[in-house]
Parts: C-alpha cells; sequence; structure tokens
C-alpha cells in the first residue's frame, strides 16, 4: 500500500487528485485558470467539497474559458445561482467573473499567465522537505507577496491561505511530505 500525504482520506477522488496532480507543476494557462477557480470557491470550505462538485464546475462555468466566463452576462450569474451543483455563493460567482477579466489582462500584459505567475519562484517549483503535518505551512511570505500583488490588480478571494493553496495545487510548491510516495528530493 502507498503512503501518501496526510491530508489524503480513502476517497477515491482525493486520491486520484494526490496521485496525478497536486504538485504537478502546471504551465497551461487553462489549468492554472481552472485551478484559480476551484481554489477561490474552496475559501472557507474543504477541497473535498470542490473535488465532488470538480465537473459540475466544469459545466456551469464552461470547461472554465476564460473568455467565456469574462463575458458573462446577468443572466448567466443569475443562472449560476440557482445551479445546485456548484458552490451558490454570490461573491464568489462575482469574482469567478471579475477574476477571469484580471486574468486576460495579466495574459496581456506578460504573454501567458503562466509568465506571471511562475515568474514569483523563477519558473521552477520550491521543494520543500516537510516531515509531518505541523510542519507544513498554510501561508509564506512568498504567498503573501503574491495575495497582495493580485489583490491590487483587483482579484477576489485571493487571501495568502488561498494562494498558497493554489501554489500547492499547481506545483509552484511541492509539499508532499518526505513519508509520500510522491515525494521527491
Amino acid at each position: 500500500m502507498k503512503t501518501r500525504c496526510f491530508w489524503v482520506s480513502d476517497s477515491q477522488h482525493y486520491i486520484a487528485y494526490h496521485d496525478q496532480e497536486w504538485g504537478e507543476p502546471v504551465f497551461d494557462d487553462a489549468t492554472l485558470f481552472e485551478f484559480l477557480i476551484l481554489e477561490t470557491f474552496q475559501a472557507g470550505l474543504s477541497w473535498i467539497t470542490i473535488l465532488n462538485k470538480r465537473e459540475n464546475f466544469r459545466i456551469a462555468f464552461d470547461n472554465f474559458d476564460c473568455k467565456s466566463i469574462a463575458n458573462y452576462s446577468a443572466t448567466k450569474y443569475a443562472s449560476l445561482l440557482q445551479d445546485a451543483g456548484i458552490i451558490r455563493n454570490k461573491l464568489k460567482i462575482k469574482s469567478a467573473i471579475t477574476n477571469a477579466q484580471l486574468f486576460i489582462e495579466i495574459q496581456n500584459e506578460f504573454g501567458s499567465f503562466s509568465n506571471f505567475i511562475w515568474a514569483y519562484v523563477q519558473g521552477k517549483p520550491i521543494r520543500n522537505k516537510f516531515h509531518k503535518k505541523e510542519d507544513v505551512p498554510t501561508t509564506t511570505p512568498l504567498s503573501d507577496t503574491i495575495s497582495k500583488d493580485l489583490k491590487k490588480r483587483g482579484f477576489k478571494f485571493v487571501g495568502s491561505t488561498v494562494i498558497y493553496a493554489y501554489m500547492q495545487a499547481v506545483g509552484m510548491v511541492n509539499d508532499h511530505t518526505t513519508d509520500c510516495f510522491k515525494y521527491q528530493p
């Protein structure tokens, strides 16, 4: 039996997410945007809640197409508020639309969102060496900086904790614990 990070339950969604996605470097803008939206919806909730609704989010939010989301009408917004398959939080839904618009602005300014976000770590993952749950931070000075920079640009639901979780999800930091089969020194 494989040893996994402390946070992985026996949920098949969690196991697949941990084994195939979490901590793997993502440079594709479409995937970076998907994780940004999912992490912002996760704020204040458990990640398993988001994983269980991920396919519903994909359908509701046009496969996380930032250009489509950036142009959502009041009618689309209202329909999202009625969609029981997603998190029906007014502010989070509005933030998805705003964040899509700002994501596109960053793409235009930097050539891609990937160029922008990965510059914070000079294009390569930070490999941590955490042994146990208590060692893994929920924020770092770098997540504080990225959070502040995104907030200055107008992004919503991008506090330091959300951003650190995002950094873990897209592999900017590799926080697999040393006892996990995915840990790579």
